[in-house]
């Protein structure tokens, strides 16, 4: 693919995996507009890759609208819109999977969710219309539940979702979706939880995160996964579905034993 002055926006672009993505475009001729709620983070990022960056909150509509529509008065058209930025809270001190608080519960939701739906609702017509790529940044979890966090499992779940519903509705009219569904990756998301389920297949670096997404869109292959394990899990939660939840029940009480009474 020739990403030569191409349009970037990546949102969760301060570090971790948002940060790896925008480097990787640039460093392939893309012009990049980084976003986090990270001012400083995102300004830096930005600057440092020759475009710019602002501090947005991706789950205020209007802001992330104004935020999109200045990238494209000082870059031009986007062409790729990477939904990057996400959160997870824990299920809490009692760790049911009920317990952590509505708060935490609602900022899952809009962060890991709507910030995703705000974007296409504003773009999704307008880059299909010239084969722009939309990116969803989801997680394996999304696929197979993060024992110890039910927020974020739950949310993720509804990303993968969401981004099928975006390759059904818009692909037929040009658009290229990605769902990217990373297992461990060292990131600032996983510091002080590294003994949870999320590492069991180890922990890669963000840049080979970038390089597989990247990969992906040369390949035009949906359901992006960074470790080699996370297909043959799918397949069997699949084919054999007790099986797999007696499995996570096993999984979960070996986690408890190792780290003190909590699962991550």
């Amino acid at each position: 693919m020739d990403y030569s002055g191409k349009v970037a926006v990546v949102t969760g672009a301060a570090s971790g995996i948002g940060k790896a993505i925008a480097e990787a475009l640039h460093a392939r001729g893309a012009k990049i507009a980084a976003v986090d709620l990270n001012r400083s983070g995102a300004e830096a990022v930005g600057e440092a890759l020759g475009g710019f960056g602002a501090g947005v909150d991706v789950t205020d509509e209007a802001a992330l609208v104004r935020f999109i529509n200045a990238a494209e008065r000082r870059l031009g058209p986007i062409d790729y819109y990477i939904s990057n930025a996400g959160i997870g809270v824990t299920d809490g001190p009692g760790w049911g999977a009920g317990d952590a608080p509505n708060a935490g519960w609602q900022a899952c939701w809009d962060v890991n969710v709507m910030a995703s739906v705000y974007a296409a609702r504003h773009l999704a017509r307008s880059m299909a219309s010239r084969d722009g790529v939309f990116v969803v940044t989801a997680s394996a979890a999304g696929l197979l539940n993060m024992i110890g966090d039910a927020p974020y499992s739950a949310t993720k779940a509804a990303a993968v979702a969401f981004a099928e519903s975006l390759a059904i509705t818009h692909g037929d009219d040009g658009l290229q979706v990605h769902c990217l569904c990373p297992e461990g990756v060292d990131t600032p998301l996983v510091k002080g939880i590294e003994g949870g389920a999320q590492g069991l297949s180890g922990y890669i670096d963000a840049s080979e995160v970038a390089d597989t997404l990247l990969q992906a869109f040369e390949d035009r292959r949906f359901l992006v996964t960074t470790h080699p394990n996370t297909p043959q899990s799918v397949a069997m939660k699949g084919s054999e579905y007790d099986r797999w939840v007696g499995g996570m029940r096993k999984l979960r009480r070996m986690l408890i034993e190792a780290n003190n009474g909590r699962p991550m």
